[in-house]
């Protein structure tokens, strides 16, 4: 195992990862991924994430354990079988994709966007949504791999433009397409925001 790191109050203890359950249409996908959960592992970063072994969260996953990192896989029961759940470290399976998204939104301090599909996507959207509406002030980063996301950067842009996301409504994220600049950016990000703020609890509850 990696020694501790020194942490401050406002450090980066775990990252939430989401990504896809494939691995994509070029290697550099699954590539970037390995890259990413090294990095975590030798800076002492958890990985939090929706625990299959299957596609980049198969990869990301198995390269933080290969490195001595920590795992914190959350996933529900229905999904075991179909991603093929992932015993890398701790496993949280939940009743459904309300509770596994309660649980991962609490054990992260940032979030982590990879290249993925409709659920990756979704999950984006959702945490944009919470800090939007100033559910949460954690920081939110796209991994901009191949210029992935630059799609979904000007159709945001768009929204700006023709004023369906307001001035006081703005969604605020960072985008970086360098691994390595992934977690200096997120630290940066995470200074500005109070343990308070970071302990803000987003309503999941919908039963």
């Amino acid at each position: 195992m990696h020694a501790p790191r020194t942490s401050s109050m406002t450090d980066i203890r775990n990252v939430c990862v989401y990504c896809g359950s494939g691995s994509g249409s070029h290697p550099i996908f699954a590539d970037t991924a390995r890259q990413f959960g090294t990095l975590l592992a030798k800076e002492n970063v958890g990985l939090v994430y929706g625990g299959g072994s299957i596609g980049l969260m198969g990869e990301v996953a198995m390269a933080t354990a290969e490195n001595g990192g920590r795992v914190i896989g959350v996933i529900p029961e229905f999904l075991m079988s179909r991603e093929h759940a992932a015993r890398l470290g701790e496993m949280i399976v939940t009743r459904d994709m309300h509770e596994r998204k309660r649980i991962m939104f609490e054990r992260a301090d940032a979030f982590v966007a990879l290249p993925g599909g409709i659920g990756t996507l979704e999950e984006l959207v959702e945490q944009l949504t919470w800090a939007q509406l100033g559910q949460h002030k954690k920081p939110i980063l796209l991994f901009n791999v191949t210029g992935f996301w630059n799609p979904l950067c000007v159709l945001l842009d768009h929204m700006t433009e023709t004023a369906f996301i307001r001035g006081d409504l703005t969604v605020n994220y960072l985008t970086e397409d360098r691994v390595e600049r992934i977690l200096p950016r997120l630290r940066e990000a995470a200074a500005a925001v109070s343990e308070d703020e970071k302990a803000m609890k987003v309503p999941l509850d919908r039963t």
